[in-house]
């Protein structure tokens, strides 16, 4: 497969697959539709991995987001999202378990381009300007979609009395403005 495969793009799935899952799972809610959402991504990306200009991962992720956002594997399969959250590994979130599940539950309320915002601007600490690369849209969209998924977290009782220890530091302020 090695042989096949454009230069350092195994070397990139190995390194960086699990960081990619985590986003997709983050993003969908479902283990099996982030496998799914990894591949598409990972496979649009091998066809021009070689016309890839700086950095591969922020490429990826913009597929991903923008495969998630087009919701097209709903319209196309009529699929239905589950009300199970996966779990995820405690050294991604924090230690604390309830912590976590109340954070996926909040995520989980949030509409799909507001759930994307805040997973690249608070978990990958992406910029506003990076965001709104990856999403394909302008900077204003961006941060109207931030104030609104920040309002809505804001509302949840369980996010607000332990102040989102499985965020960034930056989430963390905006969630107490």
């Amino acid at each position: 497969m090695r042989d096949s495969a454009p230069g350092g793009f195994v070397d990139f799935v190995v390194a960086r697959g699990p960081a990619l899952h985590r986003t997709a799972v983050l993003l969908t809610r479902q283990e099996q539709a982030a496998e799914d959402l990894v591949q598409i991504a990972l496979a649009k990306a091998w066809q021009s991995w070689a016309r890839i200009d700086g950095n591969h991962e922020a490429y990826v992720r913009a597929i991903m987001v923008n495969e998630f956002a087009s919701g097209w594997r709903r319209r196309w399969r009529a699929e239905v999202s589950t009300a199970v959250l996966p779990e995820l590994p405690c050294d991604d979130l924090g230690d604390d378990a309830s912590t976590r599940q109340s954070l996926m539950a909040a995520l989980a309320t949030l509409p799909p381009r507001q759930r994307a915002v805040v997973v690249l601007r608070f978990f990958h600490d992406y910029t506003e300007a990076a965001t709104a690369e990856a999403m394909g849209t302008s900077v204003g969209t961006v941060k109207s979609q931030t104030f609104k998924a920040l309002a809505a977290l804001r509302i949840s009782d369980e996010l607000r009395e332990d102040p989102a220890s499985g965020l960034s530091d930056s989430a963390r302020e905006g969630m107490t403005r």
